[in-house]
């Protein structure tokens, strides 16, 4: 599904991902990331925060290999601060779409904890954008956020896994829910012929 063409970005997760980028990259990063992948007209002018068509999943692709490129080896990197700053804006913008307003996480078993954040993440999504397809995998002993609907690798080609601003998030989200950090790995990725992205939490790091 993520490579379909007509797949689309809603106005305010384009919104969300260019504040993110803003925080961590600074103005000048953004401009000049927008600018060479077509996306100029966003320059000091984000979508509004409604659920509007913004772009094409394709393009946000592109906005994500654009910052890979231009940060060169530490574009990895850079994305995944992006992502864990997308979540952090999640969290202060969308509490209530997260599911996450007036709940008492500390009184659940820290597995609960992050199945019910990885929950959040995946139904606010589904009901920001009708076309995402994404639901949370316990299959092989680990927790693991899964969709197959990825806009950071539409229509993208590697032999690796490149969606690093989502690892971010989902990094993000499982130290938000639980106090500690997990390894999160992308152990599947659309971009490299597999048919959805799959995130999984791994051990607590020390």
């Amino acid at each position: 599904m993520t490579a379909r063409d007509d797949a689309v970005i809603i106005n305010s997760l384009v919104r969300q991902a260019l504040t993110s980028m803003q925080e961590v990259m600074g103005d000048n990063g953004l401009h000049a990331v927008l600018r060479s992948c077509g996306l100029e007209r966003f320059i000091d002018s984000f979508p509004p925060n409604d659920l509007e068509p913004s772009i094409k999943a394709s393009q946000y692709a592109q906005l994500n290999q654009a910052i890979e490129d231009f940060y060169g080896r530490g574009g990895r990197g850079m994305l995944r601060r992006i992502g864990k700053a997308s979540f952090q804006y999640g969290v202060r913008e969308q509490a209530a779409l997260l599911g996450i307003a007036g709940v008492a996480l500390k009184l659940l078993p820290e597995q609960q904890r992050i199945k019910f954040i990885l929950n959040g993440m995946a139904n606010a999504l589904k009901k920001s954008n009708p076309q995402v397809d994404a639901w949370v995998d316990e299959s092989g002993g680990r927790l693991a956020y899964v969709e197959s609907t990825c806009a950071i690798c539409n229509g993208r080609h590697s032999d690796r896994p490149i969606c690093h601003l989502y690892v971010g998030s989902v990094s993000e989200a499982v130290q938000w829910a639980t106090g500690r950090e997990y390894e999160v790995t992308e152990t599947h990725c659309i971009a490299k012929g597999d048919e959805y992205c799959r995130f999984e939490v791994g051990e607590a790091k020390a």
